[in-house]
């Protein structure tokens, strides 16, 4: 068929399903049980079935018959398909639910020292604290982030090791009670 045909076929068949429009939302609703949302979905899902050759016309039945049998057809895929994710999304939340449980006591832990580094770093002079998270949380170099800061190298690397230093010494009773309640969480999985 040449290129006029084919553009002559889909404006035929698209002033077809012009026609048919009112009707055909109306069935793809009740296919969906009067869910609006899903039978807008459906019924774009069928268009797109027809325009692009996916489900073709070969004229056994009425045009309108074999619309409404593409509809109810795509609406049961749909229907599967939705069912099959519930099925898959309902296993995966309960899963993760048990694995959320097993681990709340070290998340809450994690949550705790997060915040109490947090306290710590505001604990520290502005000039530690910047360059530190210049460097850790934003991977830059401490001669990128002297100049980021605009003081000498020299200066950064005393604020760096200082900052590092002061952190090291706050945090040693964190770092103990962390690694009990590391081990108490690994030997409860085994």
């Amino acid at each position: 068929m040449t290129e006029d045909g084919v553009h002559q076929d889909s404006r035929e068949l698209l002033e077809r399903l012009q026609e048919l429009h009112l009707s055909a939302f109306t069935w793809s609703l009740h296919c969906c049980d009067g869910r609006r949302a899903e039978a807008e979905d459906v019924l774009q899902t069928v268009y797109l079935k027809l325009l692009t050759g996916s489900a073709r016309f070969d004229g056994r039945s009425a045009f309108k018959t074999w619309v409404f049998a593409v509809i109810r057809s795509t609406s049961r895929d749909t229907r599967r398909s939705i069912g099959r994710r519930l099925r898959l999304l309902s296993t995966w939340l309960t899963s993760r639910t048990s694995a959320q449980e097993a681990a709340a006591p070290a998340i809450a832990y994690e949550n705790e020292l997060r915040e109490s580094v947090g306290r710590l770093l505001s604990a520290l002079s502005s000039r530690q604290r910047e360059i530190l998270q210049l460097v850790f949380y934003h991977d830059l170099t401490i001669e990128q982030a002297a100049q980021v800061l605009g003081i000498s190298i020299g200066s950064a690397r005393v604020h760096y090791e200082r900052g590092k230093d002061n952190l090291r010494r706050r945090l040693t009773p964190f770092k103990e009670r962390y690694d009990r309640a590391r081990r108490g969480t690994n030997q409860a999985a085994v």
